[in-house]
Formats: structure tokens, C-alpha cells, sequence
């Protein structure tokens, strides 16, 4: 369990990189806010309490992986990278500019801490997949961490990644569901239904249950309950779209909308 000093510093990390997430979408009059607020937590979480990383060094041969499946959403992990001091936190102006490393989707090659090119929704996770039995090819032991959106679990190819991770027992492959029940179009479950959502993964072989995605010590729980068993773990985390900010909580609109200028002072008021 963590200590109040160490909740009180999460739940710090978290409340700067929502005000990031806001400044960089506004600044840029493009990107995915809703889901980057929603998974902030998870985020938090991994990098500043779970995952042995190095920014200092950041292709370190022993360290966690971490891949964004829904790739569209990298106001947050470009923010808490920033915070973790991966690059300055004076390039997340940049974002979405031309020239920029931080464009809309992550791009390796080019920035530091992403560890795979993503955007593709459902292509992540089989990245993640590959990753993961690649560590075990090399005998080189380090966790792999993933992060999917609800709606890009309705992409077949996702499924696909289900099978092979079974297949390969990895179990050094963990998983994470932003389950905000929204995507473009509406409600996941009006536009392609997904529940029951864990008995799914379950029947692919995998370890799945479901958290409350804002609650650290539920995340944390979870992974050294993952860590424990055998095979890969897909934990379904429900979460609010839009988390910390009121009027944008729980609205599909705020799926790829940036705020206006008058949205903005109001959200960061909200979060102060």
C-alpha cells in the first residue's frame, strides 16, 4: 500500500500533468483531451511508482516497456514523460507543430521514453505482444505494460493479440482497459457493445478483472496481482472521460475537441 506521502505525490504528478494535458490540446486547437484525462492515473502510476525506467537513459536494455494501443491519446503520455524529465517540459509547447517531436500519434524513433510507433487503433497491443515474447527470445526479464481504449477493442485485430498472447503465456505482459465507455461516435455499448468486457478476456486465456481507474490503490493492486499469476492480465480500469475537468466529464464531444480560449481559463481554474 502506499504511504499518504506517496498518494499525496501521485495525486500531485496527476493534477500537473491534467493542466499539461489541457494547455498542450488548447495551445495546439488539436488532440484527443477526453481519453488523456481519463488514463491519467494509470499513467501516474506506472511511470512515477511501477515501471523501472531510466530517463537519463532511456533505451536502457533492462527496463519496462510501456505501449500506448490507443495511440491517439499521447497529450498524456508526452506530458507525464515531461514530468519525469524525459525532454524539457518547455517542448510540450510544440505539440502537434510542425517539425515538433511530439506529434499527434508517438513516433519512436523520435522521442524519447515512447518506446512504439503507434496510432492504428488495435495494432498497440500486438506490438506489446511482440515485445514481450521478444524479452523472453533475448532472456532479458522486463515487464511490458499496454494501454487500450474501450472502443478499439472493437478492432478484430485486437482479438488476434488475445490468441498469440495466450498462445506464448506472457506473462510478463500486462494490460490495461481505459474503460470510459465513450469513443467518436457515442457510447461503446450503442455503437458496437463490449460488456461483459473481463469474461471476454478471460475466455482468450488471459487474467482480467475490473478496478476503479482513478483509485492508486487499486492500479497498484492489480499489478502485483498480475505479476503473480501465470499468462497475460488485461485489467479493465473504468474510468470518466474528461476526468478533472467538470463540463468535460462523461461528454463523447470532448473525444478530439479542443477548448476555447473561454474553456480553457475555466478548466484550469478547475485545476488549480
Amino acid at each position: 500500500m502506499l504511504s499518504p506521502d506517496q498518494t499525496k505525490s501521485l495525486k500531485a504528478h496527476a493534477l500537473s500533468v491534467r493542466r499539461d494535458i489541457v494547455t498542450m490540446v488548447h495551445q495546439a486547437n488539436s488532440g484527443h483531451i477526453g481519453g488523456s484525462l481519463s488514463a491519467t492515473e494509470l499513467l501516474v502510476a506506472l511511470y512515477h511508482h511501477v515501471m523501472r525506467h531510466d530517463p537519463q537513459n532511456p533505451d536502457w536494455d533492462a527496463r519496462d516497456r510501456f505501449v500506448l494501443s490507443k495511440g491517439h491519446c499521447t497529450p498524456v503520455i508526452y506530458a507525464v514523460l515531461a514530468s519525469c524529465g524525459y525532454f524539457p517540459k518547455e517542448d510540450l509547447k510544440t505539440f502537434r507543430c510542425p517539425g515538433s517531436h511530439l506529434q499527434g500519434h508517438p513516433y519512436q524513433p523520435k522521442t524519447p521514453g515512447i518506446d512504439a510507433s503507434c496510432g492504428t487503433l488495435g495494432l498497440g497491443l500486438s506490438t506489446a505482444c511482440g515485445i514481450a515474447l521478444g524479452s523472453k527470445f533475448r532472456k532479458i526479464d522486463f515487464t511490458v505494460f499496454a494501454l487500450c481504449g474501450d472502443g478499439e477493442q472493437q478492432e478484430g485485430q485486437i482479438w488476434e493479440a488475445a490468441m498469440f498472447a495466450n498462445k506464448y503465456k506472457l506473462d510478463n505482459l500486462i494490460a490495461f482497459t481505459d474503460r470510459n465507455r465513450l469513443q467518436t461516435d457515442g457510447n461503446t455499448e450503442d455503437v458496437m457493445p463490449l460488456d461483459p468486457l473481463p469474461d471476454k478476456w478471460r475466455a482468450f486465456g488471459w487474467n482480467s478483472w475490473e478496478i476503479d481507474g482513478h483509485d492508486y490503490d487499486a492500479i497498484l493492486r492489480s499489478i502485483d496481482q498480475a505479476r503473480a499469476l501465470p499468462g497475460p492480465t488485461m485489467i479493465v480500469a473504468n474510468t470518466i472521460k474528461g476526468r478533472g475537468v467538470s463540463f468535460m466529464e462523461n461528454e463523447a464531444v470532448w473525444h478530439g475537441t479542443p477548448p476555447t480560449r473561454e474553456q480553457f481559463e475555466l478548466a484550469m481554474k478547475e485545476l488549480a
